[in-house]
């Protein structure tokens, strides 16, 4: 495996940025605060075999295990062990997140409910906004959803993603009035009753936040999470309202998008300040819809993180929360192992988007000495 590198070199993405701001969507500015350096030791000093690791390198090199990976990160007891690159990518690129932009969003909702800007997460998503007169397929089913139906994909609304003209694809379109497209949805479930994944009531969270602080998502980020964990280079889409895509319009390296994980895995605490309240950090790892199928493993759903299984040849046996992308996007927090995995690619094929789950469980958890 090759050595670990400290250096912070200039972002790269300058034609995304082009593209997005082409687009009429612009990124989340400011500076941050110092950089932070990830200490770094090696796989074996931390308790994992190297062998084990260095083969699992290997053969994602040859393109024989996960093809289509561009970077994969391990840290344990907060210190990078592992950190490679493959198919030419670099720790300097900004790299996609996808979903994982929801579990991101989260930590934003917790934020703002420790700052009392939000009640809580029992408090209805309609009263956000009591200057919007006009809602479309209005009655007491829409009425009654609340934030913690959001956070949990339990709204009851149409709002899906599949197919050319689902309602996902029909707000990617517009240029502005997200929040109003999505409050017109007609309801199909009564509240809190049926998981159905959905990103536009995630990005609703971004006037929800607007209408109570002042902020969108992106700038509310950049003062509560980003400048505390010293993020300072990354794209947050928006709209031409300025509403961020939280549903999955971030873009940040690998280091920075593991800092995530390891803010969760310390329970929300960053060096001496408490980011994200610990009680939030417990209630987003904690399993609020039972999605395990018959015969397979336990999962489930916390506060827009997945919730995995956990390790078979663990003693702790505690869950495994993860953030989840389209095209391979992951951050696993084990905190059985006090670890946390980051996997970014572009594995556009279904079958291999779950890839970074097996390689995780198959390869690298068992390279944890017992």
């Amino acid at each position: 495996m090759k050595k670990h590198s400290h250096r912070l070199g200039r972002p790269v993405g300058i034609l995304l940025g082009a593209l997005l701001l082409a687009w009429g969507i612009g990124r989340g500015g400011g500076q941050a605060g110092p950089g932070w350096v990830w200490p770094v030791s090696t796989p074996e000093a931390q308790g994992l075999d190297p062998d084990k690791l260095a083969d699992i390198v290997s053969e994602i090199r040859k393109g024989e295990l996960f093809p289509s990976l561009h970077a994969l990160l391990v840290i344990r007891h907060g210190r990078l062990i592992l950190e490679e690159y493959f198919n030419n990518w670099t720790a300097e690129q900004l790299h996609t997140l996808q979903s994982v932009s929801k579990s991101f969003t989260s930590a934003l909702v917790g934020i703002a409910i420790s700052r009392g800007e939000f009640k809580g997460v029992e408090e209805k998503v309609l009263d956000f906004f009591p200057e919007m007169k006009e809602i479309a397929n209005l009655d007491k089913r829409k009425a009654a959803m609340t934030l913690e139906d959001i956070l949990t994909m339990r709204t009851g609304t149409d709002y899906h993603e599949s197919g050319p003209d689902s309602p996902h694809v029909q707000l990617s379109r517009l240029p502005k009035g997200w929040d109003k497209f999505y409050l017109d949805r007609p309801m199909i479930a009564d509240p809190g009753t049926t998981f159905r994944y959905d990103s536009g009531g995630v990005i609703l969270i971004s006037a929800m936040l607007k209408a109570r602080t002042g902020m969108h998502a992106h700038e509310y980020a950049e003062r509560y999470l980003f400048k505390p964990l010293g993020i300072e280079k990354k794209f947050w889409m928006f709209n031409q309202d300025g509403q961020t895509h939280c549903g999955g319009g971030l873009v940040m390296t690998a280091r920075d998008t593991a800092k995530l994980g390891l803010l969760y895995l310390n329970r929300g605490q960053w060096g001496q300040e408490q980011v994200v309240p610990e009680s939030w950090v417990r209630e987003s790892f904690r399993s609020h819809v039972n999605l395990a199928q018959p015969g397979q493993p336990p999962s489930g759903y916390g506060y827009l993180w997945w919730i995995g299984a956990p390790d078979p040849l663990g003693k702790g046996k505690q869950d495994v929360p993860m953030a989840r992308g389209r095209w391979g996007q992951y951050i696993f927090v084990i905190p059985e192992h006090d670890m946390v995995v980051v996997a970014l690619g572009d594995a556009k094929a279904a079958s291999e988007q779950s890839r970074p789950m097996q390689v995780m469980y198959d390869r690298i958890l068992p390279a944890v000495r017992r």
